[in-house]
């Protein structure tokens, strides 16, 4: 999601485009930092700008740092959508590549886990009447209902399947940041150990339709 890796730089700055300035600015003091520990002063001297100027955008700190909560789940987003739209529609290797992609976001971004899984991430969803089902979860919806239909599993709720693979890269990307499985299981990888994970759920749903 880094700013400086989308071409982005605060001393770019020009006259009515200080709120997107302050959302990177403030992006980068998280990168930098690995934390949300920075003062309002901090954007604006990244911006360029007096000490008042982002007021004139954001209410308070919490309020800018959902903007920045709002800009990383639609960098999740379009990651998302972008690899969902690269494999077949319906099939197991698209299931797996958008939790994949889930997986290698959150590890990738380690420093803004908390806005997003947090209050913030909720507020940040539901700012500005948002609609949810344009957030990456969804492609992820999407892809298991494709997958669904084509194996005739008619019956199954996509949204609560989707929950449960959700909850398994959610759980394993959690672990990854914190170096437990690589202290159980060296030399394992963690998308590995998702993809199979996937597998042997969507196996045992088809074994059910067998059964």
């Amino acid at each position: 999601m880094s700013a400086k890796k989308e071409g982005a730089n605060c001393s770019n700055y020009h006259h009515g485009n200080l709120r997107n300035t302050l959302i990177i600015a403030a992006a980068e003091l998280i990168e930098e930092n690995g934390s949300v520990d920075f003062a309002m002063i901090d954007a604006a001297r990244r911006a360029g700008v007096s000490s008042a100027a982002p007021y004139r955008h954001f209410r308070d700190k919490d309020a800018l740092l959902e903007a920045v909560t709002q800009v990383a789940f639609l960098a999740l987003t379009e990651s998302t959508r972008a690899v969902a739209e690269n494999e077949e529609p319906g099939t197991e290797a698209c299931i797996i590549a958008v939790g994949s992609n889930y997986l290698a976001f959150v590890t990738g971004h380690p420093e803004f886990y908390d806005l997003m899984w947090g209050d913030f991430g909720l507020r940040a969803i539901d700012a500005e009447n948002t609609d949810v089902k344009t957030t990456g979860f969804y492609v992820l919806v999407e892809a298991v209902e494709a997958w669904c239909n084509a194996q005739g599993l008619t019956d199954y709720d996509a949204l609560e399947l989707a929950v449960k693979l959700w909850g398994t890269a959610h759980g394993l990307a959690c672990l990854a940041m914190n170096h437990h499985v690589e202290k159980f299981m060296p030399g394992v990888e963690v998308s590995t150990l998702l993809a199979s994970s996937t597998r042997t759920f969507l196996d045992g749903l088809k074994q059910d339709l067998a059964n």
